[in-house]
């Protein structure tokens, strides 16, 4: 018996680049048979992109297309168009992120598909919703991070707006996508249709950004928002401003610096205030007194000077290492955690046990790490497998399709799949 969940679903990944592949390499980790669909001349993009050894797949390319088969195809002639029909209408599931308008131009629109496979379900990631009058445009990551609002409130109030490091619009949307398509196959299971499922990259990066919404509004009706860094001292406009390294849920938190700040980039902690410990906090960072003084004891008493604190726990941290800090106030029950570099990450052994974190190997790269599951079975443990090489699969896939050799052979010959 497989016990992957998904084993038995087809998936046609016709993804390129983060968002799609995100998707699908999931799906793939959970047991799809996911067949990824490449250009023969140089497939996906990111196999060449940001190269640490010459002429093999970048890791930008291995990361995101783990545990999936190859497929080498030119769909744009009448035979690859043909194998791609004859595939739509064995699977279950198709997932695109071309630019808008180009499953159209390639003769594979939602109508079409639906008209050869009605139970196939079409996942699709764009950079605007259909409603947007910008769904014209191409977006990439750091553009969808400005449509959906993050960029807006990141970074310091006295600086530009920032793009955060994490993947908020490619990533983020192929993991919405996939809650998406997930809930369709239940519904398909019950009604026998397919039907299509869209993420827009701007609504993904806004949907992580909610809370901030949240704010928009409380901030029209007050004028202020008391848990920001700029309360009771700086001005507020129209708009909810950013607000450095703050917390974003009313408890108070800050970036401090620990024992060797000077040279290390991450000698850092995040420290929050939280109300309900406050009084163990006092005592953690040596501020007993604290606990009962009225300027300090409730968190709208403590926000008018609350950079002060955060100035007197940095004295308290001083003599620490991140590490040390944060064994001292664990103890305490206060909500921190070391700035971990991606270094600290990678060599971290908690990360490889747990399998968030795994060493897999590719033909012709050989082994290399890349992020495992983030989510967790008592059932079942994805096994993380290295990545195809374009094209390493398209006699297999074509064989599951019908066609024997001599038919693979001919197809080559024109060059239809490589």
């Amino acid at each position: 018996m497989n016990d992957q969940p998904l084993a038995g679903l087809k998936v046609i990944d016709f993804t390129g680049v983060q968002a799609g592949p995100a998707c699908t390499q999931m799906l793939a980790w959970f047991g799809a048979d996911v067949i990824k669909v490449e250009r023969t001349n140089g497939g996906d993009v990111t196999r060449q992109q940001l190269r640490d050894i010459p002429d093999l797949d970048a890791l930008y390319f291995t990361m995101l297309n783990s545990n999936k088969r190859s497929l080498a195809i030119n769909t744009k002639t009448p035979e690859g168009k043909e194998v791609m029909e004859k595939l739509i209408r064995e699977s279950d599931i198709l997932v695109e992120n071309f630019a808008p308008g180009a499953m159209d131009r390639m003769g594979l629109g939602w109508d079409y598909i639906h008209e050869l496979n009605p139970r196939l379900i079409f996942g699709s990631v764009k950079g605007f919703n259909d409603d947007s009058k910008w769904n014209d445009l191409k977006v990439y990551e750091n553009v969808a991070q400005a449509a959906g609002g993050a960029a807006s409130i990141t970074g310091f109030w006295d600086g530009p707006p920032t793009i955060s490091g994490s993947a908020l619009g490619d990533s983020n949307t192929g993991m919405h996508l996939m809650i998406g398509l997930l809930t369709a196959i239940i519904q398909r299971n019950q009604t026998g249709l397919g039907q299509k499922v869209s993420v827009s990259m701007q609504d993904a990066v806004l949907n992580l950004t909610r809370v901030k919404l949240r704010d928009q509004q409380r901030l029209e009706r007050v004028g202020y928002l008391e848990e920001y860094p700029q309360y009771p001292h700086g001005e507020f406009g129209e708009a909810v401003p950013r607000g450095g390294n703050a917390g974003g849920g009313g408890q108070p938190g800050w970036i401090l610096k620990c024992k060797g700040w000077e040279t290390d980039p991450n000698a850092y902690i995040y420290f929050t205030v939280q109300e309900q410990n406050w009084g163990r906090t006092c005592e953690a960072i040596g501020h007993p007194e604290w606990k009962e003084d009225p300027e300090y004891s409730t968190t709208r008493a403590r926000q008018p000077h609350i950079m002060e604190i955060f100035g007197e726990i940095e004295k308290w941290l001083a003599d620490k290492t991140k590490y040390e800090a944060v064994d001292i106030l664990r103890k305490w029950e206060v909500p921190c955690a070391p700035v971990l570099s991606m270094k600290e990450l990678a060599e971290d052994p908690d990360m490889r046990k747990s399998g968030t974190i795994v060493e897999v190997e590719q033909k012709e790269r050989g082994t290399y790490l890349t992020v495992g599951s983030p989510v967790k079975f008592s059932g079942f443990k994805p096994d993380i497998k290295g990545a195809p090489l374009l094209g390493e699969h398209t006699d297999e896939v074509l064989a599951d399709l019908g066609y024997d050799a001599d038919a693979i052979r001919k197809l080559r010959e024109v060059s239809v799949v490589a």
